[in-house]
């Protein structure tokens, strides 16, 4: 059965980092790993923007968002906490989705850095970005080397209620440089690449390092 996935994307410029971080790792990750279904939580900050979080949940399937211990803790029962800090942040990405290809994959636990792209298409071309995506660019990104899992990912949620993006291709990687490689560019320069990439709509581009909870100045880590 095809895994699902659900990405939260901020930017908490408005927000004390260290209430950002303690509502994140003391309450809504915590509060969601006791949910039935949520496999991996993640945690991401932006290469080169340390205000950018993105936040990643590997679900056993995209219904664990409709059980009633999510919905419990979630939609319009989220915390007062999650109320406080969600409303003063940016959000930049919220997506809920059905894993596509290669289906049934979850992402590693030992990745250094994580790139996820989410866009829409024109659709009159969308049928040959689906077939690129799947015959040949995700093929190519995956032999990089340090590239540890490529998963892509469509949208259960689009609507006036729902997230903004169709698409979203997700790519854990050994480190952020995975992206500088010779052969990682060498893969963005194809001629069904540069057919398709004029089609894109609402790209949304996400580049970051695995999150480290940091202990504070004064106060021994646990």
């Amino acid at each position: 059965m095809a895994k699902g996935i659900l990405i939260a994307s901020f930017d908490f410029s408005t927000v004390a980092e260290d209430e950002f971080n303690d509502w994140y790792d003391l309450e809504h990750i915590p509060e969601r790993q006791r949910v039935p279904g949520f496999l991996n939580c993640q945690r991401w900050i932006g290469v080169g923007e340390p205000k950018l979080s993105i936040a990643t949940y590997d679900l056993e399937t995209i219904d664990v968002l409709k059980s009633a211990p999510y919905r419990a803790i979630g939609y319009e029962n989220i915390s007062i906490w999650s109320k406080r800090v969600t409303s003063v942040c940016k959000r930049i990405l919220r997506f809920e989705g059905e894993q596509t290809l290669p289906g049934d994959k979850v992402g590693p636990n030992d990745a250094g850095a994580l790139l996820l792209n989410a866009m829409n298409v024109d659709p009159a071309h969308e049928a040959d970005f689906n077939a690129w995506y799947d015959q040949e660019h995700v093929k190519l990104l995956s032999a990089v080397p340090g590239c540890l899992s490529a998963r892509r990912f469509r949208a259960t949620d689009l609507g006036p209620n729902g997230g903004s993006h169709k698409y979203v291709a997700v790519y854990h990687l050994a480190s952020a440089d995975v992206t500088e490689k010779p052969e990682w560019k060498a893969s963005l320069d194809t001629p069904w690449t540069k057919r398709i990439r004029p089609h894109y709509r609402d790209r949304v581009r996400l580049l970051g390092n695995r999150y480290v909870r940091q202990a504070r100045q004064g106060v021994r880590a646990a």
